[in-house]
């Protein structure tokens, strides 16, 4: 038997990657992560290492300097950091994200000024569509901008910003009305605003304002933020793709190919979850013989490889879904709500064949255990995951009577 979650069908560029990727979160993650993470430290030297390789321009044209490669190659590379780190796929996922809502729907213009320096990660990334208030209701967005002869002005405050310190690039969402009568549906009154800024806290720019770092139980290392606009003035060219009222459309295919991304994180740490789990039955013994001989043990893994393999296999076809030019969200709803779950259940049961050791911080799996709740909630909760299925389920199988 091979190594669990394993992708048939992968050429040998593809195979090439994975390898190189996998030799580095061995070598150069894995071993600091704890470390890093307990002392809420941005991994500095890894992002430096991930941009040697070229990670921040994976999915960008080979036209603009990046390496031009499938959402199913950035997937599979984003779990094997996952299972290094999770923070450390989380700084690469939204810079991605930016980048192909640039790469879909951007200007010629700003593809030009942004895409060849998101591919050498000198420019990163960043999205924000949450509110203080909003939840998973985006409709309800209040920060607005409006225009002003030859520029936008913002204002509101935005949420749950991951990379919002680092970042140099953040995609913001906010109603714009200008052309669009009273009455108009919400969603067709948004505007994705491309938003330019120094890195770091404070006001990073006149009228832009980044608190601090939030303080969370897990996913740390990462900077995760507000965003404040007070009078923000941009230049009207900074409207992605040059028309407003198409941002709620352009944040979704971001989000979709997002959900993705969050589904292979879920496995990364589901699969860095049972190594540990699957080693230290091996090792620890009671009643005389290692526990991994026990039977209750044995079906603990059985069903923690299982879980790795099923949400493995549909975060693939999920990708290739895309890949293929296809419409997705139900392939990568059902991904995304399936990978955080099991993510969850097979770290639970990694923690119990710990026992009392994997409430120690000294092990590995004591940060997992904080990791694994984000993912039931970032890029949409389980309860919205389970919204999206239930529609597109019902419009496949509309009752023709």
């Amino acid at each position: 038997m091979t190594r669990l979650a394993q992708t048939a069908g992968l050429n040998d560029i593809q195979r090439e990657i994975l390898s190189t990727v996998r030799d580095f979160v061995d070598k150069e993650i894995i071993p600091v992560a704890t470390q890093l993470e307990h002392r809420d430290e941005y991994p500095t030297e890894i992002v430096e290492g991930l941009k040697e390789l070229g990670l921040f321009g994976l999915m960008i044209p080979e036209e603009y300097g990046g390496l031009g490669e499938s959402l199913l190659t950035y997937a599979l590379c984003v779990e094997e950091i996952a299972r290094g780190w999770m923070s450390v796929s989380g700084i690469i996922n939204t810079h991605f994200i930016v980048a192909y809502m640039l790469k879909q729907h951007g200007t010629q213009e700003q593809k030009d000024t942004f895409l060849p320096r998101m591919a050498l990660g000198e420019v990163r990334g960043a999205f924000s569509m949450s509110e203080p208030a909003l939840g998973s209701d985006v409709s309800a967005i209040t920060s607005k901008g409006v225009k002003e002869g030859d520029e936008y002005v913002l204002n509101g405050q935005k949420m749950w910003l991951t990379n919002g310190g680092t970042s140099t690039l953040v995609a913001v969402l906010c109603r714009s009305d200008e052309g669009h009568p009273e009455g108009t549906a919400p969603h067709k009154s948004m505007t994705t605003f491309l938003i330019e800024k120094e890195p770091g806290f404070g006001e990073v720019r006149p009228g832009l304002t980044i608190p601090g770092k939030i303080d969370k139980m897990g996913y740390k290392g990462v900077d995760t933020t507000e965003l404040i606009m007070d009078d923000l003035r941009i230049p009207a060219n900074r409207v992605l793709g040059g028309t407003t009222g198409r941002g709620f459309y352009q944040m979704m295919d971001g989000v979709e190919v997002g959900r993705v991304n969050v589904a292979a994180r879920g496995c990364g740490v589901a699969q860095r979850a049972f190594e540990l789990g699957v080693s230290y039955a091996q090792q620890r013994h009671t009643f005389g013989k290692p526990i991994a001989q026990h039977q209750a043990i044995q079906f603990k893994l059985a069903e923690m490889a299982t879980k790795v393999e099923v949400a493995h296999a549909m975060m693939v076809n999920a990708a290739r879904k895309k890949d293929s030019g296809e419409r997705n969200d139900l392939e990568a709803g059902m991904a995304k709500y399936l990978a955080s779950e099991y993510c969850k259940e097979v770290v639970e049961d990694a923690f119990r064949i710990h026992g009392g050791y994997g409430f120690s911080k000294e092990y590995e799996i004591e940060r997992l255990y904080r990791e694994a709740p984000m993912l039931l909630i970032g890029e949409g909760t389980a309860e919205i995951q389970k919204m999206i299925i239930g529609r597109r389920l019902l419009e496949e199988y509309r009752f023709q009577g």
